[in-house]
């Protein structure tokens, strides 16, 4: 059986963890702007032929709105379309409410969420398996100070990005892991670098414990940078949001086919 990393606790047993998988997903956070960013790069990346909605997934507050909708079959307009909720939101289960509207009660066992105990401070990744997925992706993204603390089997979470912007240590074994990274990279100006320096430390982390696989991170190029701006509240404009959508398909079909080249030379060579 394929395990996760000794460190890395899960909430629940996913299913995803019985076998090795041919490609693992990892979506960030980054707010609406993030599942834009998110849901773009899938799509382009499924354009291309890679198989983003049957694989297991792991999403970090706005990127588990994107694993929980690719895993549904829906689309960012089915994202898109929701209410975005004025910050900061003091109402408690606003998320979910709203989640719930995309989501239902449903659940999925390829999809995995981490979220940050509020009474503890540790990470948990808890399984979309055996939760409602419109609940765990309300604690998952409950950003302290902006949006309220969420309830999942009676612990309080916050959002996940407060332990990583993407989680990837605790990415599920395969063959190939794609880390979608909002915040990574040009946007945020500063904040980003420093993102963009941690995570290309965790995957280098990750790498040296699965040599034989490969991994990948994806993030915003500069002219999305340009429409995101620096101000962390830009991230939670729809209209910013929407406009990054269509350049992140774009990447993401390039990536994509950078990604199939790269693996029919292996299987030739």
């Amino acid at each position: 059986m394929a395990r996760r990393h000794a460190r890395v606790g899960v909430d629940g047993h996913p299913a995803l963890l019985e076998h090795r998988h041919p490609l693992a997903m990892v979506y960030g956070g980054g707010g609406v702007v993030g599942i834009a960013y998110t849901a773009g790069v899938a799509a382009g990346l499924a354009t291309a032929g890679l198989p983003v909605a049957a694989a297991p997934s792991l999403g970090t507050s706005a990127g588990s709105w994107t694993a929980s909708a690719l895993a549904l079959g829906l689309s960012y307009d089915d994202l898109a379309d929701l209410p975005v909720p004025t910050v900061p939101a003091r109402r408690p289960g606003i998320l979910a409410d709203i989640a719930r509207l995309a989501f239902g009660e449903a659940t999925h066992p390829l999809v995995s969420v981490s979220a940050v105990s509020l009474r503890s401070g540790r990470r948990h990744i808890l399984d979309g398996g055996t939760y409602p997925l419109a609940d765990l992706v309300a604690a998952s993204s409950a950003v302290p100070g902006l949006l309220p603390p969420h309830r999942v089997a009676g612990r309080w979470y916050v959002d996940g990005g407060m332990w990583s912007a993407t989680s990837v240590d605790a990415a599920d074994e395969a063959d190939r892991v794609i880390v979608v990274a909002p915040l990574a990279g040009r946007v945020m100006g500063a904040m980003g670098r420093i993102a963009g320096a941690l995570l290309q430390r965790e995957l280098g982390q990750w790498q040296d414990r699965h040599p034989e696989a490969s991994i990948h991170m994806i993030r915003p190029n500069r002219e999305m940078a340009t429409i995101v701006g620096v101000r962390p509240l830009a991230l939670f404009d729809p209209d910013r949001a929407r406009a990054v959508y269509p350049l992140a398909y774009e990447q993401g079909a390039r990536w994509g086919e950078g990604i199939a080249t790269a693996s029919d030379r292996r299987s030739a060579g």
